[in-house]
Protein backbone atom coordinates (compact mmCIF):
# COMPACT_ATOMS: atom_id res chain seq x y z
CA UNK A 1 0.00 0.00 0.00
CA UNK A 2 2.46 2.51 0.45
CA UNK A 3 3.50 4.51 3.70
CA UNK A 4 1.38 6.50 5.88
CA UNK A 5 1.96 7.88 9.02
CA UNK A 6 -1.24 7.74 11.31
CA UNK A 7 -2.48 9.71 14.11
CA UNK A 8 -1.96 9.67 17.99
CA UNK A 9 -4.66 8.71 20.84
CA UNK A 10 -3.83 11.84 23.65
CA UNK A 11 -6.89 13.48 25.27
CA UNK A 12 -5.48 15.87 27.27
CA UNK A 13 -4.77 19.38 26.69
CA UNK A 14 -1.51 19.79 27.96
CA UNK A 15 1.29 17.79 29.39
CA UNK A 16 3.44 18.74 32.50
CA UNK A 17 6.80 19.68 32.67
CA UNK A 18 9.71 16.85 33.84
CA UNK A 19 12.17 19.64 33.64
CA UNK A 20 14.32 22.17 31.34
CA UNK A 21 17.96 23.37 32.46
CA UNK A 22 18.19 26.69 33.44
CA UNK A 23 15.23 28.80 34.04
CA UNK A 24 11.48 27.96 33.29
CA UNK A 25 8.92 27.77 31.10
CA UNK A 26 5.18 28.86 30.24
CA UNK A 27 2.88 26.31 29.28
CA UNK A 28 -0.36 27.91 26.93
CA UNK A 29 -3.24 25.98 26.04
CA UNK A 30 -4.13 26.95 22.57
CA UNK A 31 -7.39 25.11 22.26
CA UNK A 32 -7.81 21.22 22.91
CA UNK A 33 -5.33 19.19 21.96
CA UNK A 34 -2.76 22.26 21.38
CA UNK A 35 -0.58 23.39 23.76
CA UNK A 36 2.22 26.47 23.71
CA UNK A 37 5.69 25.84 25.25
CA UNK A 38 8.06 28.45 25.48
CA UNK A 39 10.96 29.48 27.93
CA UNK A 40 10.13 33.60 28.71
CA UNK A 41 13.19 36.30 28.76
CA UNK A 42 13.70 36.99 32.17
CA UNK A 43 11.89 40.31 33.70
CA UNK A 44 12.90 42.04 37.18
CA UNK A 45 11.10 40.99 40.17
CA UNK A 46 9.33 38.47 38.02
CA UNK A 47 8.67 35.29 40.35
CA UNK A 48 8.13 31.70 39.08
CA UNK A 49 5.29 29.70 40.38
CA UNK A 50 4.45 26.50 39.41
CA UNK A 51 0.88 25.07 40.50
CA UNK A 52 0.70 21.73 42.50
CA UNK A 53 -1.98 19.90 40.42
CA UNK A 54 -2.56 21.86 36.71
CA UNK A 55 -1.47 24.40 34.79
CA UNK A 56 -3.46 27.63 34.78
CA UNK A 57 -4.17 28.64 31.14
CA UNK A 58 -0.56 30.71 30.92
CA UNK A 59 1.41 28.31 34.11
CA UNK A 60 4.76 29.32 35.10
CA UNK A 61 7.23 26.15 35.94
CA UNK A 62 10.44 26.59 37.55
CA UNK A 63 13.14 24.93 35.23
CA UNK A 64 16.09 22.65 37.15
CA UNK A 65 18.58 19.82 35.69
CA UNK A 66 17.36 17.04 34.16
CA UNK A 67 17.65 13.42 35.24
CA UNK A 68 20.39 11.67 33.21
CA UNK A 69 17.87 8.73 32.78
CA UNK A 70 15.17 10.98 31.60
CA UNK A 71 14.72 9.00 28.29
CA UNK A 72 11.33 8.59 26.68
CA UNK A 73 9.13 5.40 26.82
CA UNK A 74 8.15 3.69 24.46
CA UNK A 75 5.01 4.59 21.68
CA UNK A 76 2.90 1.68 23.16
CA UNK A 77 3.61 2.06 26.91
CA UNK A 78 0.16 1.87 29.06
CA UNK A 79 -0.88 5.57 28.91
CA UNK A 80 -3.68 6.70 31.37
CA UNK A 81 -4.31 10.35 29.53
CA UNK A 82 -7.10 10.79 32.26
CA UNK A 83 -4.29 11.07 34.55
CA UNK A 84 -2.79 14.44 32.80
CA UNK A 85 -3.13 17.76 34.40
CA UNK A 86 -5.80 19.84 32.51
CA UNK A 87 -5.04 23.40 31.86
CA UNK A 88 -7.59 25.58 33.46
CA UNK A 89 -9.31 28.44 32.60
CA UNK A 90 -7.77 30.71 35.78
CA UNK A 91 -6.05 33.72 35.12
CA UNK A 92 -1.63 33.39 34.73
CA UNK A 93 0.21 33.58 37.77
CA UNK A 94 3.14 35.41 35.71
CA UNK A 95 2.39 39.58 35.83
CA UNK A 96 0.81 40.46 32.90
CA UNK A 97 2.44 43.66 31.57
CA UNK A 98 6.09 41.11 32.02
CA UNK A 99 4.24 38.27 30.42
CA UNK A 100 3.50 40.58 27.85
CA UNK A 101 6.49 41.71 27.30
CA UNK A 102 8.17 38.26 27.19
CA UNK A 103 5.36 36.81 25.01
CA UNK A 104 6.30 39.78 22.27
CA UNK A 105 9.88 38.92 22.73
CA UNK A 106 9.45 34.98 21.96
CA UNK A 107 7.89 35.69 18.13
CA UNK A 108 11.39 35.84 16.73
CA UNK A 109 12.45 32.34 17.52
CA UNK A 110 11.82 29.40 15.50
CA UNK A 111 8.89 27.20 16.62
CA UNK A 112 8.85 22.95 16.82
CA UNK A 113 5.63 22.03 15.90
CA UNK A 114 5.89 18.30 17.33
CA UNK A 115 3.18 15.57 16.63
CA UNK A 116 2.95 13.17 19.59
CA UNK A 117 2.68 9.29 19.58
CA UNK A 118 -0.38 7.21 20.34
CA UNK A 119 -0.17 6.82 23.86
CA UNK A 120 1.96 9.10 24.73
CA UNK A 121 2.79 9.38 28.53
CA UNK A 122 3.38 13.33 29.73
CA UNK A 123 6.43 12.55 30.83
CA UNK A 124 7.87 10.93 27.70
CA UNK A 125 6.79 13.94 25.49
CA UNK A 126 8.36 15.80 28.19
CA UNK A 127 11.78 14.81 26.91
CA UNK A 128 11.29 15.73 23.59
CA UNK A 129 9.46 19.14 24.61
CA UNK A 130 12.56 19.88 27.08
CA UNK A 131 15.18 18.77 24.13
CA UNK A 132 14.06 21.44 22.18
CA UNK A 133 13.30 24.15 24.68
CA UNK A 134 16.82 23.34 25.85
CA UNK A 135 17.92 24.79 22.32
CA UNK A 136 16.17 28.36 22.53
CA UNK A 137 13.22 27.08 20.38
CA UNK A 138 9.32 27.40 21.04
CA UNK A 139 7.28 23.91 21.30
CA UNK A 140 3.64 23.87 19.71
CA UNK A 141 2.41 20.39 20.88
CA UNK A 142 -0.29 18.88 18.68
CA UNK A 143 -2.39 16.12 20.48
CA UNK A 144 -4.35 13.75 18.29
CA UNK A 145 -6.94 10.99 18.69
CA UNK A 146 -7.24 8.00 17.53
CA UNK A 147 -10.78 8.76 15.65
CA UNK A 148 -9.11 11.44 13.57
CA UNK A 149 -7.43 8.31 11.72
CA UNK A 150 -10.55 5.76 12.46
CA UNK A 151 -12.74 8.21 10.37
CA UNK A 152 -10.23 10.32 8.30
CA UNK A 153 -12.46 13.65 7.81
CA UNK A 154 -12.28 14.41 11.30
CA UNK A 155 -8.36 14.31 10.76
CA UNK A 156 -8.57 16.38 7.90
CA UNK A 157 -10.52 19.02 9.92
CA UNK A 158 -8.27 18.55 12.74
CA UNK A 159 -5.87 19.63 10.25
CA UNK A 160 -6.98 22.20 8.89
CA UNK A 161 -7.56 23.44 12.77
CA UNK A 162 -3.27 23.46 13.21
CA UNK A 163 -3.03 25.28 10.17
CA UNK A 164 -5.45 28.03 11.52
CA UNK A 165 -3.21 27.88 14.79
CA UNK A 166 0.15 28.46 12.77
CA UNK A 167 -1.53 31.41 10.58
CA UNK A 168 -2.48 33.52 14.54
CA UNK A 169 -0.18 36.12 14.94
CA UNK A 170 2.02 34.56 17.51
CA UNK A 171 3.03 31.90 15.23
CA UNK A 172 2.32 33.48 11.58
CA UNK A 173 5.73 34.95 10.68
CA UNK A 174 7.95 31.58 12.90
CA UNK A 175 10.38 29.58 11.36
CA UNK A 176 9.00 26.08 11.53
CA UNK A 177 10.59 22.57 12.03
CA UNK A 178 8.26 19.66 12.26
CA UNK A 179 9.18 16.60 14.05
CA UNK A 180 6.70 13.66 13.71
CA UNK A 181 6.84 10.91 15.80
CA UNK A 182 5.15 7.30 14.92
CA UNK A 183 1.50 7.79 13.80
CA UNK A 184 1.54 11.23 14.96
CA UNK A 185 2.94 11.81 11.50
CA UNK A 186 -0.72 11.29 10.11
CA UNK A 187 -2.16 14.50 11.43
CA UNK A 188 0.56 16.22 9.52
CA UNK A 189 -0.09 14.56 6.94
CA UNK A 190 -3.80 16.38 7.03
CA UNK A 191 -2.11 19.29 6.98
CA UNK A 192 0.06 18.20 4.24
CA UNK A 193 -3.40 17.89 2.18
CA UNK A 194 -4.51 21.19 2.76
CA UNK A 195 -1.60 22.72 1.62
CA UNK A 196 -1.51 20.69 -1.71
CA UNK A 197 -5.17 21.29 -2.60
CA UNK A 198 -4.13 25.55 -2.21
CA UNK A 199 -0.55 26.05 -2.95
CA UNK A 200 -1.12 29.65 -2.91
CA UNK A 201 -2.93 30.36 0.01
CA UNK A 202 -0.52 28.43 2.28
CA UNK A 203 2.67 29.07 0.12
CA UNK A 204 4.06 31.42 3.42
CA UNK A 205 3.78 27.92 5.79
CA UNK A 206 5.52 25.42 3.18
CA UNK A 207 8.08 28.42 2.72
CA UNK A 208 8.55 28.84 6.73
CA UNK A 209 8.96 25.25 7.49
CA UNK A 210 13.20 24.65 7.53
CA UNK A 211 12.85 20.95 8.03
CA UNK A 212 10.93 17.96 8.77
CA UNK A 213 11.83 14.52 11.50
CA UNK A 214 10.20 11.75 11.31
CA UNK A 215 11.09 9.02 13.95
CA UNK A 216 9.25 5.82 13.51
CA UNK A 217 6.73 6.21 11.28
CA UNK A 218 4.05 3.44 11.06
CA UNK A 219 4.72 2.88 7.49
CA UNK A 220 3.65 -0.01 5.00
CA UNK A 221 -0.11 -1.45 4.82
CA UNK A 222 -3.22 -1.31 6.21
CA UNK A 223 -2.23 -4.62 8.00
CA UNK A 224 0.50 -2.42 9.70
CA UNK A 225 -1.91 0.25 11.00
CA UNK A 226 -4.26 -2.38 12.41
CA UNK A 227 -1.45 -3.71 14.45
CA UNK A 228 -0.21 -0.31 14.97
CA UNK A 229 -4.40 -0.29 16.70
CA UNK A 230 -4.04 -3.26 18.56
CA UNK A 231 -0.62 -2.72 20.43
CA UNK A 232 -1.38 0.74 21.64
CA UNK A 233 -5.80 0.64 22.25
CA UNK A 234 -5.54 -3.22 24.24
CA UNK A 235 -2.45 -4.85 23.87
CA UNK A 236 -4.35 -8.28 25.54
CA UNK A 237 -6.36 -8.53 22.32
CA UNK A 238 -4.03 -7.26 20.23
CA UNK A 239 -4.96 -10.12 17.34
CA UNK A 240 -8.92 -9.14 18.31
CA UNK A 241 -8.36 -5.27 17.26
CA UNK A 242 -6.33 -6.34 14.14
CA UNK A 243 -9.15 -8.01 12.96
CA UNK A 244 -11.38 -5.71 13.96
CA UNK A 245 -9.60 -3.30 12.03
CA UNK A 246 -8.98 -5.00 8.79
CA UNK A 247 -13.02 -5.38 8.56
CA UNK A 248 -13.83 -2.16 9.66
CA UNK A 249 -11.48 -0.74 6.65
CA UNK A 250 -12.89 -2.97 4.21
CA UNK A 251 -16.40 -1.79 5.30
CA UNK A 252 -15.74 1.45 5.26
CA UNK A 253 -13.50 1.55 2.04
CA UNK A 254 -14.27 4.25 0.89
CA UNK A 255 -14.16 6.76 3.96
CA UNK A 256 -10.71 4.64 4.88
CA UNK A 257 -8.66 2.79 2.62
CA UNK A 258 -8.87 4.97 -0.05
CA UNK A 259 -8.52 8.08 1.47
CA UNK A 260 -5.21 6.61 3.32
CA UNK A 261 -4.07 5.60 -0.18
CA UNK A 262 -4.97 9.88 -1.44
CA UNK A 263 -2.80 10.89 1.60
CA UNK A 264 -0.25 8.84 0.88
CA UNK A 265 0.26 9.92 -2.83
CA UNK A 266 0.31 13.70 -1.27
CA UNK A 267 2.65 12.32 1.30
CA UNK A 268 4.74 11.00 -1.29
CA UNK A 269 4.89 14.38 -3.12
CA UNK A 270 4.69 16.33 -0.33
CA UNK A 271 4.90 20.43 -0.72
CA UNK A 272 7.54 20.76 1.54
CA UNK A 273 10.69 20.48 0.29
CA UNK A 274 12.26 21.26 3.06
CA UNK A 275 15.09 19.21 4.13
CA UNK A 276 14.06 16.12 6.05
CA UNK A 277 15.20 13.31 8.88
CA UNK A 278 13.94 9.81 9.02
CA UNK A 279 14.31 7.39 11.88
CA UNK A 280 14.01 3.62 11.52
CA UNK A 281 14.53 0.39 12.74
CA UNK A 282 14.62 -3.43 10.43
CA UNK A 283 12.85 -5.05 13.32
CA UNK A 284 10.03 -2.42 13.99
CA UNK A 285 6.40 -4.28 12.88
CA UNK A 286 4.73 -1.00 12.38
CA UNK A 287 7.64 0.55 9.98
CA UNK A 288 8.36 -1.71 6.78
CA UNK A 289 11.93 -0.31 6.57
CA UNK A 290 12.00 -0.69 2.85
CA UNK A 291 9.07 1.22 2.34
CA UNK A 292 10.70 3.99 4.24
CA UNK A 293 14.20 3.40 2.04
CA UNK A 294 11.95 4.05 -0.94
CA UNK A 295 10.52 7.23 0.14
CA UNK A 296 13.99 8.55 1.19
CA UNK A 297 15.04 7.33 -2.15
CA UNK A 298 11.82 9.20 -3.99
CA UNK A 299 12.30 12.14 -1.99
CA UNK A 300 16.15 12.62 -3.52
CA UNK A 301 15.27 11.69 -6.69
CA UNK A 302 13.03 14.97 -6.08
CA UNK A 303 15.70 17.09 -5.45
CA UNK A 304 15.27 17.34 -1.29
CA UNK A 305 18.20 16.83 1.06
CA UNK A 306 17.29 13.57 3.26
CA UNK A 307 18.95 11.76 6.17
CA UNK A 308 17.81 8.60 7.47
CA UNK A 309 19.52 6.57 10.64
CA UNK A 310 18.67 2.77 10.58
CA UNK A 311 19.24 0.48 13.39
CA UNK A 312 19.18 -3.62 13.04
CA UNK A 313 17.37 -3.65 16.50
CA UNK A 314 15.42 -0.70 18.29
CA UNK A 315 12.15 -0.29 20.05
CA UNK A 316 9.42 1.47 18.02
CA UNK A 317 9.58 5.04 18.83
CA UNK A 318 12.06 4.79 22.02
CA UNK A 319 15.13 4.79 19.26
CA UNK A 320 16.41 7.65 21.62
CA UNK A 321 16.00 5.43 24.74
CA UNK A 322 17.88 2.52 22.87
CA UNK A 323 20.48 4.40 21.22
CA UNK A 324 20.55 7.72 22.99
CA UNK A 325 24.39 9.00 21.42
CA UNK A 326 23.80 7.72 18.22
CA UNK A 327 20.29 9.62 18.06
CA UNK A 328 21.18 12.88 19.49
CA UNK A 329 24.71 12.84 17.17
CA UNK A 330 22.36 12.49 14.22
CA UNK A 331 19.59 14.73 15.15
CA UNK A 332 22.32 17.69 16.22
CA UNK A 333 23.97 17.17 12.87
CA UNK A 334 20.80 17.66 10.90
CA UNK A 335 19.92 20.51 13.44
CA UNK A 336 23.18 22.30 12.70
CA UNK A 337 22.78 21.71 8.98
CA UNK A 338 19.60 23.92 8.90
CA UNK A 339 18.94 28.04 9.60
CA UNK A 340 18.08 27.95 12.81
CA UNK A 341 18.79 31.29 13.96
CA UNK A 342 18.49 30.64 17.81
CA UNK A 343 20.25 27.63 17.98
CA UNK A 344 22.34 27.49 20.97
CA UNK A 345 25.23 25.59 20.56
CA UNK A 346 25.08 22.16 22.14
CA UNK A 347 21.66 19.86 22.92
Amino acid sequence: MGNLPLSGLFRTDATVSEQVSGGKFIAKRIRNGITYYYTPFPQAGEQTVCPPKDFTSSAVCPISPKSPSALPISDFSSADPSSSPLLSDSPSHTPAFSQNQSDSATSSRPLLLFFSWLGAQPGAVAKYRDLYLDRGMDVLLVQSSVMHFLWPRWGLDYGLEVLKVLEEPQFSERAVLVHASSIGGYTFTQMLTHIAHGPKKYAGLGQRVIGHIYDSLVAGSLENMAVGLGKTLVPRLEGFVKNTAMLYFWLFKAHTADFYNRSIQVFNNSPITAPALFFFSENDALCNPVTIEKLVDLWRKRGMAVKSRKWKESIHAAHMRCHPHDYMSTLENFLKSLPISSRKTKM
